[in-house]
């Protein structure tokens, strides 16, 4: 993810406060698979699956650590996404992991995954998503 031009991980942050024009211009413009995350982790099983068969199973694992699934964190890690697991860990506010983005200059990140823990902590979630 960290390649990403920051527009486009400005935009992506953004989905998380229901801005459907933005997540729309990802979709259209060479980044479904940010729409898809977004749509994901905001509680889509169909872009869930949309990102399993479409060539993306790390953002499907992100999607289910952030859901606390041990089992896709540690798919993280063992197949080396480790930054996909920091951001796991920092979207739970893991002192450790929002340390690491800050040293390493990626608060695009901290960002990204403030607004995703705002998300959560003011939803209702279906517990019924696939378990990775």
């Amino acid at each position: 993810m960290v390649d990403y031009p920051v527009k486009v991980l400005i935009a992506f942050g953004e989905t998380f406060a229901g801005n459907e024009e933005l997540l729309n211009w990802l979709l259209n413009n060479g980044y479904p698979e940010l729409a898809a995350l977004s749509s994901a982790i905001r509680g889509s099983e169909e872009a869930f699956k949309w990102l399993m068969a479409n060539g993306f199973p790390e953002l499907a694992a992100l999607d289910s650590a952030i859901d606390e699934d041990k089992k896709a964190y540690d798919w993280l890690n063992y197949h080396k996404h480790f930054f996909l697991a920091v951001l796991s860990d920092a979207c739970h506010n893991q002192p450790e992991a929002i340390a690491w983005l800050t040293r390493h200059d990626l608060k695009i990140f901290l960002l990204i995954a403030a607004k995703i823990r705002h998300f959560r902590d003011n939803q209702t979630f279906d517990y019924h998503k696939i378990h990775f």
